[in-house]
């Protein structure tokens, strides 16, 4: 039988060819902060007080966190009375804990912080799927989650949520959700149908679930589903652009890959702006993992220069396949990519062979060969429903993991996951320690945090040796990550306009805030400096 190659198959297998990844001895160190959190991670959400919100499901049956004051819910679609917690705010400076309350359901939902820092959380599943709730960061142990008595238009289970300019969400998709809406709503504002969603539903897999959004600087939405990308005008409702497919296989869930916004440098004109999707699974994996049969995973990443007049997609190949991914812009600018498995797909006990090394990826690395590093391993796997995100001081919260219906610690293959751990990057290393600057002031604000667009701004820093190379201030937005995607994250470089010595191991570095919403939503940042690769702990800031 004849083998027709096709443009994108002669395009992989060249560079499956060439491709020969940087395979460092290691790096970066993994450290277990719980053993058990009494919920599996699957959803979570950095704060700007430095606390994480976490949570899982409420149908999952009783979880192993007791609700505090004797709280239960009585309107559980799987007991009739729980009184267990499905909700965590973690304290990353104590390494603490406490039970939150949610009180409908939050499977597969979506969330993004508002301009004042508040979790802004949408859908879920059974009576929390038209659900929006509300966390407001506080200072004592009093704050809770709040439902909103407005509901969505329409249920949003597996959907994704965008930060706009204006301080909205616009909540994308989901399942049988093929359109978008606003929260706060206009009077004007109803549900917008999106067509696209449909185009790339496939049939009985759907691939085109929690699709990736990304703000573009232009002020409009590129959103990606199953192997397409449009940009959307979300204020007019028009599909503005068109992508070229990416190649190989499926990215979107239960295919599921990761993506991120590559960082965009502010010197002092926006950069051009890049995409990236690594991961997924070919179509038709997640019918055959129902069969026992799973399929290796992808090992392609694709970039594609989404303001390019024309642009293509640029691929390369991981070290190993990955199929949930999930992928971490670092404070450096460079990606880390970590959870998953070699093969199968996202779904119940629908993926095997855990990936448990780490990926360190180079942005502006220029040889190809040199842009992946494998690094340390953890020893726990990571699969289905496992969530991570960035920490201010530079680690990466990782937890959760669990393939099944219930709640499942024995008498499984990979048991649910209720641990939590933390991987610390290479750039964290004693090796490095004495190259790390420490913020001690940032000055321009009359508060010392808020900061105003096109403003210039300083950061004050120490270093413990004379400074080896230049200096460059990353501005981080926390993430909402769930189901492999980090939702709203963003890194900004910003234009650095001096650099003044103020002691002999002390220096005050001046940058320009971004200039427009469009740029960076209104909010909450973490504020780095980088010496030499190794960034400060973070400050954090708020523009408005």
């Amino acid at each position: 039988m004849a083998c027709h190659l096709t443009p994108s198959l002669i395009l992989l297998l060249s560079l499956l060819t060439l491709s020969s990844p940087h395979l460092d001895n290691g790096g970066g160190e993994w450290g277990l902060l719980h053993r058990s959190v009494g919920i599996s991670a699957m959803h979570m959400q950095l704060l700007h007080n430095d606390k994480v919100i976490i949570f899982d499901r409420t149908d999952f049956g009783p979880s192993q966190l007791t609700l505090p004051f004797g709280k239960c819910r009585h309107n559980d679609e799987v007991i009739s009375e729980d009184c267990t917690a499905h909700s965590i705010l973690y304290d990353v400076a104590s390494n603490t804990y406490r039970p939150l309350m949610v009180l409908t359901d939050v499977w597969c939902s979506s969330g993004a912080l508002s301009p004042d820092g508040s979790l802004i959380q949408t859908g879920g599943f059974h009576g929390g799927d038209h659900k929006v709730r509300t966390f407001t960061p506080c200072d004592d142990e009093l704050c809770d989650w709040i439902e909103l008595p407005q509901n969505l238009s329409v249920q949003r289970w597996y959907s994704s949520d965008s930060i706009l300019p204006d301080g909205r969400l616009i909540v994308v998709g989901g399942r049988k959700a093929f359109s978008y809406e606003f929260f706060p709503k206009n009077p004007q504002d109803s549900v917008f149908y999106f067509r696209f969603l449909v185009e790339t539903t496939d049939f009985k897999e759907e691939n085109n679930l929690y699709p990736f959004l990304h703000l573009l600087p232009d002020g409009n939405l590129f959103v990606f589903a199953n192997q397409r990308s449009v940009l959307l005008d979300y204020k007019i409702n028009k599909v503005l652009r068109h992508f070229p497919p990416i190649p190989g296989e499926k990215r979107s869930y239960p295919a599921t890959g990761s993506s991120a916004m590559l960082p965009i440098r502010l010197s002092p004109q926006i950069s051009a702006v890049e995409v990236m999707v690594c991961g997924g699974a070919m179509g038709g994996a997640y019918t055959k993992a129902a069969e026992g049969i799973y399929v290796a995973a992808s090992r392609t990443c694709g970039r594609l220069r989404v303001t390019d007049p024309d642009p293509e997609w640029r691929m390369e190949f991981m070290p190993m396949g990955r199929v949930m991914p999930d992928m971490i812009v670092l404070p450096t600018a460079d990606v880390i990519i970590l959870n998953g498995a070699g093969k199968g797909t996202a779904g119940w006990d629908s993926a095997v062979d855990p990936v448990l090394h780490p990926l360190l990826y180079r942005t502006n690395e220029p040889d190809a060969r040199k842009r992946f590093s494998v690094l340390n391993p953890t020893t726990i796997p990571r699969l289905y429903h496992s969530a991570a995100t960035l920490l201010p001081d530079g680690r990466i919260l990782v937890g959760g993991s669990n393939p099944h219906v219930l709640y499942k610690f024995t008498g499984v293959r990979y048991p649910t996951e209720l641990s939590l751990e933390a991987f610390s990057p290479p750039y964290l290393g004693s090796a490095r320690t004495h190259l790390r600057p420490s913020i001690l002031s940032v000055e321009g604000s009359a508060d010392g945090l808020t900061i105003s667009y096109g403003q210039r701004f300083s950061v004050t820093f120490s270093l413990m040796v004379e400074p080896e190379g230049e200096f460059t201030v990353t501005m981080v937005a926390p993430a909402f990550n769930t189901h492999s995607f980090a939702m709203n994250q963003r890194l900004l470089v910003l234009y650095v306009a001096d650099v003044q010595q103020v002691y002999s191991l002390t220096h005050r570095v001046i940058v320009h805030a971004p200039p427009t919403a469009n740029v960076a939503p209104p909010g909450y940042y973490m504020v780095f400096v980088v010496h030499h690769g190794v960034p400060s702990h973070s400050v954090w800031i708020r523009i408005k």
